[in-house]
C-alpha cells in the first residue's frame, strides 16, 4: 500500500513550520526521522493533506552542557545522545537510553523530539525524562511555552502537545545529580533487538558521601516504561531506598512497590503478570546499578 496524497514542505526555520501548523493545524504531520511516520502513511493509518518536514531545522539540533543545566534540541539523532560524552557525564540515563534503541539505521535517523511526540509509554527518553523530572520547551506561531514531563503525558500516545505546536527541546536541572556522587542505569528486558522493550527501568541515585563504608541514598528517582498507558514514575520506590544506605531489604521494597504501581497491559510475548513481575526485577538492578555507580570512582563502570 502507498500513502494517500499530500502536499509536501520543508521549512527553513521554526517560524516557518509554526506557521505552517497554524495554517494546517487540523491536516498536517510534522516529519523528523520518520521512523514510524512512513509506515503509519503506508498503511493508511494517517493520511494527512501536508507533510511538514523540519529537517533543514538545524537550530533545533544540539546538546548543550553546562554548570547548570542540560539543554538538548528537539532534532537531535539518538546516535548524537548516545556518543556525546560530556552528556555521558552529566546525565549517563540519557546516554544508555539513546544506545539502546532499535538498531543502527533507527539510531541515525530517530530524533528525541520525534519519539516525545509520538509518546509511545514503551518508549526510551519518556521514561528517561519522567525520571530527571525534565521540563519540554513547546513553540507555536503564538510563542513558547514549558511544559515539564510530570504534566505533558496525559494518556496513551495523549499529551500536552496541541495541533499547531512544534517540541523544540527538553532541559534538564544538573542540581539533583551532581555527578561525583551520582550513579544512573537505565536498563531493559527486550525479546529482540529491534522491538520495543517488554519492561525498562530508569533510575538514578545520589548517595551523602561516595567514600563511606555505608553510603546513605540521599535522592532516588525511578521510571518504569511500558509499565502503565504513561511513563510510570513511582515515587513509593523511591522513598523505600531514601534515608539509608541500599540494602536487600531496601530493594526489596522497592520492588514491591514498582509493582504495586505498575499497570501494564499484557503482550502476545509477556502476560501482566510476567510484566508486573520484571517491573519489580528491574526496578531493582536498575537501582542496585545506579547506587554502584554512585559509589565508585571509574566512570568506566557506568552501565
Amino acid at each position: 500500500m502507498k500513502p494517500a496524497t499530500f502536499e509536501y514542505h520543508r521549512p527553513a526555520t521554526v517560524e516557518e513550520a509554526t506557521a505552517l501548523l497554524a495554517e494546517h493545524s487540523h491536516d498536517a504531520e510534522l516529519m523528523a526521522g520518520n521512523q514510524s511516520l512512513g509506515i503509519i502513511m503506508a498503511n493508511r493509518l494517517a493520511t494527512p493533506e501536508h507533510l511538514v518536514d523540519i529537517n533543514d531545522l538545524d537550530e533545533l539540533s544540539y546538546i548543550d552542557v553546562d554548570d547548570d543545566t542540560v539543554a538538548i534540541g528537539a532534532l537531535t539523532r539518538h546516535r548524537d545522545l548516545a556518543g556525546d560524552p560530556a552528556l555521558a557525564e552529566a546525565l549517563p540515563m540519557f546516554t544508555e537510553a539513546a544506545e539502546q534503541i532499535a538498531g543502527p539505521t533507527v539510531r541515525n535517523l530517530g530524533t528525541i523530539g520525534g519519539s516525545i511526540a509520538e509518546a509511545d509509554p514503551a518508549g526510551n527518553y519518556p521514561t528517561v525524562l519522567a525520571a530527571l523530572d525534565a521540563d519540554l520547551h513547546i513553540t507555536s506561531s503564538e510563542g513558547e511555552r514549558t511544559v515539564s514531563a510530570r504534566d505533558y503525558f496525559i494518556a496513551y500516545m495523549f499529551t500536552d502537545l496541541a495541533e499547531d505546536e512544534l517540541i523544540t527541546g527538553v532541559s534538564v536541572s544538573r542540581e539533583p545529580f551532581p555527578p561525583e556522587r551520582t550513579g544512573m542505569a537505565f536498563l531493559e528486558q527486550k525479546p529482540a533487538t529491534q522491538t520495543w522493550p517488554t519492561i525498562s527501568a530508569g533510575t538514578s541515585v545520589r548517595v551523602d558521601d561516595p567514600e563511606a563504608d555505608e553510603p546513605v541514598v540521599e535522592d532516588a528517582r525511578v521510571a518504569l516504561a511500558n509499565a502503565s498507558d504513561v511513563p510510570l514514575r513511582v515515587e513509593a520506590a523511591e522513598e523505600a531506598v531514601e534515608g539509608e544506605p541500599l540494602t536487600d531489604e531496601t530493594l526489596d521494597a522497592a520492588a514491591e512497590a514498582a509493582m504495586a504501581e505498575a499497570r501494564p497491559q499484557g503482550e502476545f510475548h509477556a502476560d501482566e503478570e510476567y510484566k508486573l513481575e520484571l517491573a519489580g526485577e528491574y526496578t531493582r538492578r536498575s537501582l542496585q546499578a545506579s547506587y554502584t555507580n554512585a559509589t565508585t570512582d571509574d566512570t568506566d563502570t557506568h552501565q
